[in-house]
Parts: structure tokens; sequence; C-alpha cells
């Protein structure tokens, strides 16, 4: 039988197409085969107990239907590019996969990156909103990016992603770890499950031999270490514990940082044009994960002081009249927002300001734990809206501001920048956290056009009128 497609989703199925019943969290595919079928579907793909049977077309029984669709759509798209790296931890994976593909690029590689930004590669700019596209958009993708020319991928893993079998049949050639905190609970039952889904990427995905290039300074990192040996990786770890790429000193610049990195014996200086600690350790992890796949130990170095950072990563937006600088970043959880306002705090010799929200239908138990990072290490705290998605605004805000003394609360996101960048004196330092690189706001069912980016700048012009 010709084989035209691969779908889980029986809403686009076309004729020829094999349909995959795959049982989901919210509902069941073996509830749309007949559906599928109606349109044309030439076989269908189930687990062995959804009870389908005599349909007009052949049905496979697989023990795991997610892994036979992504090993299915490794097949049916067929090219890679030769060199895949994949990382995954809580924060810092879009930085990691865009860094790792601007040393590639600098190095003359043909490099594309694939993250919760979209795709970047020669020639090709596509925004994106899933950290981890489904297996068939990756195979699709990845056969593209292959046909194109590109040789080099950088991508992102997220825990989704990994349990859900999005990236069996990738092949990887180097694996990374940033770190581990507080996300996705209303996902994963605990942090120990979350850890166990991280981890599939060394313990199933990354050949055995293959490096684990592996941050060494957070409180996970000794598991995920052990992880990956048990493995039989070549683990290298970078930071300040680092054993492969060792941090030794930092000095903290307004808008970039001097660090000196020993790597085999040998002193590197380096310029990173990017200020927070976080992205110092970001950055030794794209290098780490370049050096392993062939670019030269000075190549990677060289390339860190012309790094760029990807969108919404504590992302200078505009400075008032007198230089208070105005920046969004993405972050959305507990450790996130404290590696941001810990990173400004050096260079800020006024006030710390910051404007954030939660999420709607995600983890509620971040809420009041955000609002006490906020009010501890920010000067001032605007509570707001951030996608609330089907939740009642007021009702998320209460959250955070139960555990966030001080705060103020603006719900309207615009209203809320507006009033930040109206407060800006010099020495102060704007943080616009949560929604990053996003050009939408979730309300209801709606995607609201909403940029952090382009409040920010109205606002700058405004008080500059």
């Amino acid at each position: 039988m010709p084989v035209t497609g691969l779908t889980a989703d029986s809403r686009i199925v076309e004729p020829g197409n094999v349909f995959f019943a795959l049982a989901g969290v919210k509902t069941d595919g073996a509830l749309f085969v007949e559906q599928a079928i109606s349109r044309g579907a030439g076989a269908v793909v189930a687990g062995a107990g959804a009870g389908l049977h005599g349909l007009s077309v052949p049905v496979i029984t697989a023990d795991d239907p997610r892994l036979a669709l992504a090993r299915m759509a490794a097949a049916f798209f067929g090219p890679q590019p030769r060199v895949i790296g994949a990382v995954t931890g809580t924060a810092g994976k879009t930085s990691v996969a865009s860094f790792l593909r601007q040393i590639w690029a600098s190095s003359g590689e043909q490099a594309a990156m694939i993250g919760t930004t979209g795709v970047v590669a020669p020639g090709r700019v596509d925004y994106g909103s899933l950290t981890t596209p489904d297996p068939v958009a990756l195979h699709q993708l990845l056969a593209d990016l292959a046909s194109s020319g590109v040789t080099h991928a950088a991508m992102e893993a997220s825990s989704h992603g990994l349990i859900q079998r999005r990236l069996d049949g990738v092949a990887l050639s180097v694996a990374g770890f940033t770190n581990l905190g507080r996300d996705h609970l209303d996902y994963h039952p605990d942090m120990d499950d979350y850890m166990a889904a991280k981890m599939r990427l060394f313990d199933t995905l990354l050949p055995r031999g293959a490096p684990a290039v592996i941050y060494a300074d957070d409180a996970w990192s000794g598991r995920a270490v052990e992880v990956a040996e048990r493995a039989g990786a070549e683990v290298m770890t970078v930071g300040r514990k680092g054993g492969f790429l060792s941090l030794k000193r930092v000095e903290h610049l307004r808008h970039k940082q001097i660090a000196e990195v020993h790597l085999d014996g040998r002193i590197f200086e380096v310029e990173l044009p990017l200020a927070g600690d976080f992205q110092i350790a970001n950055a030794l992890v794209a290098a780490g994960m370049a050096i392993a796949t062939g670019t030269s130990p000075d190549q990677a170095m060289a390339a860190l002081d012309r790094l760029t950072g990807a969108s919404g990563r504590l992302e200078l937006v505009g400075s008032t009249p007198d230089g208070a600088p105005a920046y969004v970043d993405y972050a959305h959880k507990p450790d996130a927002l404290r590696n941001v306002l810990e990173a400004v705090r050096p260079f800020t010799t006024g006030r710390v300001i910051v404007v954030f929200g939660c999420g709607g239908d995600r983890d509620r138990g971040k809420r009041p734990i955000m609002g006490a990072i906020a009010t501890d290490l920010a000067d001032v705290a605007i509570v707001t809206d951030d996608n609330p998605r089907s939740e009642d605004p007021a009702a998320i805000r209460a959250e955070i501001l139960a555990a966030a003394p001080g705060a103020t609360e603006i719900g309207d996101r615009a209203e809320a920048i507006a009033t930040a960048v109206g407060m800006l004196k010099p020495g102060d330092t704007l943080i616009v956290a949560g929604k990053g690189h996003e050009q939408g706001q979730t309300v209801g069912a709606t995607v609201l056009p909403f940029s952090d980016h382009a409040e920010i700048r109205k606002a700058l012009k405004e008080r500059t009128a």
C-alpha cells in the first residue's frame, strides 16, 4: 500500500495517510478513527488495548504508539542534518540552542536552531510556538533543513516532548543539560517525575558513547551526571564546578561580562556581550556542545564574544533619555524570575522594577512563590496578567499577591508596562517578565495581538513626546 503521509490529527487526514490513534490527556484518538477513515486513511496504528475491530482498513497494534509514530516519521521523511544537538532543562534551552547555532555558524558550518522561538537557518526565520514540535512536523522540518544544505542543527528538548516520544527517531550527536527548577507540575506529579522525563534525553535517546554536556552548578547536576554516566555517555561538565570548561572568574558590567574559562590547561578570556550569570552558564553549555561535536576550542571561545541573545531573553528593548534600561525576559517560572532579577542587580544603582504575572491553566503552586521572589528581589513589583487562558485573571493575580506584600496590582498588561516605564528614574532598571518573544496574549480561547516589546517602545516614546 502506498503511504502518502502520517498524522495523529483526524481533521487533516488525506487519502493514503496512516492515522495514529494516540491516547492523550484530554481525549483518545481511538474516538476519531471513523473520521480518519472517512477522510481516506489507509491504515490505523493504535495501542493494543484500543479495541478497534471490524474496520475497513488494516489496524496495526503497537505497545507504544507514540514511539511508533516518531520512528515511522523518521523513516518516512528520511534525511537529517549530519550533526544534531539537543538541550534540556527548565531554563536556558532556547538560549543554549541559539548560542550553539551561532557558534557552529561562526566556524563556517551551515547551522540551524529549532525551539520555542521558532526555526532559524540560513535564509530562513520562522516564528514558532512549541518548544519541541510533534514528530511528523519535526522530521519533516529536519528533512527540509538537510535538503537545503544544513549540516548542524541545535534543538530544545522539553519534558513534554521527551515523555511524549517526539524526539525518538532523531539521530543525536550530543545532548546538553542546563538546570532543573519548578515548572510543569500541572503535568508532572512531582519534581522527580519531571527530572526523569528530562533524563530520557540521556538514558534513552543519546547513543552510547556520545557526549553529554552538563552544567555542573545546579542542585540537580549530580543526578544528571549519574544518569548520563550510567547510560554510557561521555560526560563533560561545565561551570564553576566544571571539569571540562571551568569558570574561574566573572566581572559583571551593565551590558557584558568578562569571564575567565579554563580548558585543558589553557586559559581563555571571554567578553560575553550579555548580562546575567545565567547567560554565562548557557554560553558554556553551548560552547561545550560545539567543542564536543568538532568545533575547535579557539573558534568556540572566540564566538562567545560575538553572541546575540535569543529573542525575549533579558533583551534590552530601550532606555529612557537618562539611561534607565527596559528589558523583556521570558521568565515565567520561579527560578527564572529569580535569575533575571539577580542578574540586573549588580549594575542597577537605583531601583529594580518588575512587571510580571502567571499563566492560567498551569501550575498554580508557583504563583505565590513567584510573588514572594518578586517582592524580595525587586524594589517595585507590579502584578499583571500573563496568559490567563480559561481562568479568571483576577483570581490568578490574587494568588500571586497573597505572597507579595507591597506589590501593586494592575490587571491590564499594557497599562502595567506604561506605568512601570513612567516610574523609571536615573539608575533604575525595568524587567517585564513572563511573555518574552510572544506576539499574543491568550484570554479564554482567543489569542489577542500583544507584544511586551511594542508596549515598552510605545511607553518610552510617549514619555519623551
